[in-house]
C-alpha cells in the first residue's frame, strides 16, 4: 500500500509558504483544490503539521493557514517526521524460530541495514528547507499549462 502522507504534507507546506509569499490566504478547502486531494485528507495532515509547529491555522470566516516559523527554518525532515511518526520505511519480517544460520540472523541484520538507510534518508531531508524548495521552483519557472496559485481558487487575503 502506497503512503502519500509525506508528499502531500510537503505540498501543503510548500503551497502555504508560496501563498504567504504572494499575500494570498490559504484554507484547507483551497489547498485541497490546489493539490487535487480530498479535503478531509488535507485536514487530517494539518493536525500533525500543527502539533509539530510547522503550520498554524486560525478559525472562522477569515481563517487561514500559515507557516508557524520562517520557511528557511522548516526542513523536509521536519515535515516527514511530523506526518509519518515512528513508521519505518521497511518493515522487518516477524522473528521466527532460528532453524538455520539465515533464520537465526536475518532479522537483526535487516533491521540494522534498514536503520542505517533510514538515518541516511532523514539526513538528506534535513539538508533541504521549504525556502530552498521555493527558490528551486522559481528558478525552474511554471511549465506550460500549469495554473498559477490564484486560478486554483486561493482568495486574496484582506
Amino acid at each position: 500500500m502506497l503512503d502519500f502522507r509525506f508528499p502531500t504534507a510537503m505540498q501543503i507546506v510548500f503551497s502555504v509558504a508560496l501563498a504567504e509569499k504572494a499575500g494570498i490566504r490559504s484554507t484547507s478547502a483551497t489547498l485541497a483544490t490546489c493539490l487535487e486531494a480530498n479535503p478531509s485528507f488535507i485536514r487530517k495532515l494539518m493536525v500533525p503539521l500543527t502539533r509539530n509547529g510547522i503550520i498554524v491555522s486560525t478559525l472562522g470566516r477569515t481563517g487561514s493557514i500559515s507557516l508557524s516559523r520562517p520557511a528557511h527554518e522548516i526542513t523536509l525532515r521536519d515535515i516527514y517526521c511530523a506526518v509519518i511518526d515512528d513508521k519505518h520505511i521497511w518493515a522487518a519480517r516477524p522473528e521466527g524460530e532460528p532453524r538455520c544460520l539465515v533464520s537465526a540472523n536475518a532479522c537483526w541484520y535487516f533491521k540494522s541495514i534498514v536503520s542505517e538507510a533510514e538515518e541516511a534518508s532523514l539526513d538528506v531531508l534535513s539538508r533541504h528547507t521549504v525556502a530552498e524548495a521555493l527558490e528551486e521552483f522559481e528558478k525552474n519557472g511554471t511549465p506550460a499549462g500549469c495554473d498559477d496559485i490564484k486560478s486554483k481558487g486561493l482568495a486574496k487575503s484582506n
